[in-house]
């Protein structure tokens, strides 16, 4: 039975669902509003952000491109008047760029590609397997991380210095053998899993691999797989990206590291030592042209050879972005 409503009761009626459009109307503008605004507050965090930490790499830029005149000119500040690329040809030709890039990436990439397998297969046994020492061993990588290698300097200098394999080769020999500037100290380090931020790389691998399910391998292996063969046809394939964000990780830190390239190759041409050692021949440029050390030119030319050595990262990071960000997200240290 259909009731009408007249009256009071229908304007009643009307008046309540205007009321609730209205109310409902109002709502969706707060809500619409609210989501702008945090939309607005974090585009804003981040462009801040963004500007402080490429304001510094554009300003470095700008100038590389700068003559001398426009160097003590007042009045250019971001744009050259007279763009120039002595500061590129001074840096390339005083520095040994060359030859220092050529080094520095062998040595970076013999690095990585060691650390990447070596990190791998460690991450994976403290993660699959249970073993006697396994919680001493755990607890050696992170002190690893926890212990400045500052610490430890001396020691492993005077190791790559006098080098001595168990007594085996000053037995056969009657003495030691000199590594120093040659690739075998970061091969041995990195091999041994005790170079460059090592355990930091098998800590995020063993997070990786516990986070894989076991029900993958069992499968292999009551399908008559092995380990090793379900660790190459299984695991490694799934872990491609974390392989490669580790890669990345050594590569990179490795490019810039000064702390064992220092130590290590004192006598070898590489672009970190370039950056430390103070530029000596980019300095003696600056005195012929009438500055010293700490004035225009010689700081462009040292910013310069920074955005050179900084520049083969960029070019790296762009075209591994995707595998970077993936491995990134799986390695749970995000967050």
């Amino acid at each position: 039975m259909r009731v009408v409503r007249t009256g009071a009761a229908a304007v009643a009626a009307t008046a309540a669902k205007g009321g609730l459009m209205a109310g409902r109307a109002k709502y969706l503008k707060w809500m619409y509003a609210n989501r702008l605004l945090w939309s607005v507050l974090r585009y804003l965090l981040l462009i801040g952000l963004a500007f402080l930490i490429l304001y510094p790499l554009l300003v470095k830029l700008s100038n590389s491109f700068m003559s001398r005149q426009d160097l003590i000119d007042g009045t250019v500040r971001f744009i050259p008047r007279q763009a120039t690329w002595f500061n590129y040809e001074t840096v390339i030709e005083y520095t040994s760029f060359f030859q220092g890039l050529a080094n520095t990436f062998g040595i970076s990439f013999m690095s990585g590609a060691l650390q990447m397998l070596v990190c791998t297969m460690v991450g994976y046994g403290l993660a699959r397997f249970n073993f006697k020492g396994k919680g001493i061993v755990f607890t050696l990588v992170v002190l690893t991380i926890l212990i400045p290698p500052q610490t430890y300097m001396i020691s492993l200098y005077m190791k790559f210095s006098f080098f001595d394999l168990f007594g085996l080769i000053s037995a056969v020999t009657g003495g030691t053998v000199r590594l120093m500037d040659s690739v075998w100290p970061m091969a041995v380090l990195s091999i041994i899993g005790f170079g460059f931020k090592n355990g930091l790389y098998i800590l995020i691998m063993r997070q990786y691999f516990k986070g894989i399910p076991k029900e993958l391998e069992e499968a292999a292996y009551v399908d008559g797989s092995g380990l090793f063969r379900t660790f190459g046809r299984i695991i490694l394939p799934i872990s491609f990206s974390m392989m490669v964000t580790i890669f990345l990780f050594s590569f990179s830190w490795q490019w810039t590291d000064s702390f064992y390239s220092s130590m290590f190759f004192s006598q070898v041409k590489l672009l970190s030592n370039s950056l430390m050692t103070g530029f000596e021949g980019l300095m003696l440029e600056g005195a012929t042209v009438g500055l010293k050390n700490g004035q225009p030119l010689t700081a462009t030319l040292t910013n310069t050879m920074s955005l050179l050595v900084i520049a083969p990262l960029i070019l790296l990071y762009l075209f591994a972005q995707k595998s970077l960000v993936e491995g990134i997200e799986h390695s749970g240290i995000v967050g």
